[in-house]
């Protein structure tokens, strides 16, 4: 997989300068963001130099070759998620921004008092505080599924006992950006649905490690962020139901999204285009479905394995270093290249700053999900997070400097 990482030029910098004393800046926080291969960023570079026009309603050829290559992006995001239809995919700014729209459109339309939105305790931020706010606003009560505080997992007998007669949404998180774990979205799915619920999967972590298929999987929806998977920031896609989609009202109006409008009164556009308000980040859009097609030349599987590889090696060499505890199961098959772990005496933010003056980056603090760190009760945590571009090297240069943090830190063993 090394061969790959010549494809981004924020390594190929790095590589170009990395001498004996120098080891360069290892990144291994690609949960929070991924870098970008020269695919992505050309692509983008071409639309703007050659097809740069507001798409959709220009009745010219360089409109019609900008909308055409917004559609084409669309496809592509509808194909590697396996949508029955293109029109299912909404273009949405990310994941946060994709739940939001399901909360404030099918959630105030559905949703009542008495009725109960059951989460897992597991979940980022952006998929707890909407449905807080839609409770608050309509009387309805918010359920958590709690998970086992050392492998992550969330039992068949706790997905029974939460999701009831009284259920009318269960929004889960597909991959935990802190534990790591793949939740059994297909069992929650199927619980969900026998009660008359619909499914949201949150799958911002899962769309650039694994393979994703929502109609396997019984979503209703399915939120997912480009940047996460080598894409530009501020474009991500919602993917919905038809027949949802079409019953929802639209989340912002304005332009684009109308068909015609009176003094007083105003036709939507057809989905999916009822969602999206306003001139379109046609560029990001292009730049997400190259992203696309870069990870599938690359092979989902082949990605999958190296991420294995990797965590494994890192896990392994983890273990073996006092005082470092995981937080989440220590069995690294079950985590795809995200390691979440803790030092005895070193707050996670010196973890941070003493690999950081090491030109090594990873991230600290809650992680976008207190609830979590409540739950399990710590404060705060580090995470290493690895991708398709990340080296053997790399690895044992981390592990390296993690085994001197704790003397570092002032202590003698």
């Amino acid at each position: 997989m090394n061969k790959y990482r010549k494809d981004f030029p924020f390594f190929k910098a790095i590589d170009e300068h990395r001498s004996k004393d120098n080891n360069g800046l290892i990144y291994l926080d690609t949960s929070a963001t991924a870098q970008r291969p020269y695919f992505v960023l050309d692509a983008m570079s071409h639309f703007y130099a050659t097809a740069n026009a507001n798409p959709l309603r220009g009745l010219y050829s360089l409109s019609e070759r900008a909308t055409n290559a917004y559609e084409d992006a669309r496809a592509t995001v509808a194909k590697f998620i396996n949508a029955k239809d293109s029109r299912e995919i909404v273009f949405t700014r990310n994941s946060t921004e994709s739940l939001n729209l399901i909360a404030y459109t099918y959630g105030l339309a559905n949703i009542h008092e008495g009725d109960e939105i059951c989460i897992t305790i597991m979940e980022h931020h952006s998929n707890i505080l909407p449905w807080q706010m839609l409770c608050k606003r309509t009387g309805a009560k918010l359920v958590f599924m709690e998970c086992d505080k050392q492998t992550g997992v969330i039992s068949s007998e706790e997905i029974k006992s939460k999701i009831g007669p009284k259920t009318k949404i269960v929004s889960c998180v597909h991959i935990s950006n802190v534990l790591g774990v793949e939740n059994p979205i297909k069992e929650i799915a199927d619980k969900a649905h026998s009660v008359g619920a619909i499914m949201i999967v949150d799958g911002a972590q899962s769309t650039p490690h694994i393979k994703v298929d929502v109609q396997a999987l019984g979503a209703d929806f399915f939120a997912m962020s480009a940047h996460k998977f080598c894409g530009p920031m501020g474009i991500g896609a919602l993917y919905g139901r038809l027949d949802l989609l079409e019953e929802m009202p639209p989340f912002l109006t304005g332009g684009e999204m109308i068909e015609y409008v009176t003094r007083d009164s105003a036709t939507w556009a057809e989905v999916p285009h009822k969602f999206e308000a306003g001139t379109v980040s046609a560029g990001d859009a292009v730049g997400m479905g190259a992203a696309v097609r870069y990870i599938q030349m690359v092979g989902i599987e082949n990605i999958a394995k190296h991420d294995l590889e990797l965590t494994c090696r890192l896990m392994e060499g983890m273990k073996k270093i006092p005082h470092v505890n995981f937080v989440g199961p220590d069995d690294p098959t079950k985590r795809p290249g995200i390691v979440t772990f803790t030092i005895d005496g070193v707050h996670p933010h010196d973890i941070a700053s003493l690999l950081s003056e090491d030109h090594i980056a990873i991230r600290a603090g809650h992680h976008c999900a207190q609830p979590l760190q409540q739950y399990l009760g710590i404060n705060a945590s580090a995470r290493a997070s690895l991708y398709l571009y990340n080296t053997e090297e790399e690895i044992d240069i981390f592990l390296e400097k993690v085994a001197q943090l704790r003397k570092l830190s002032g202590y003698k063993d």
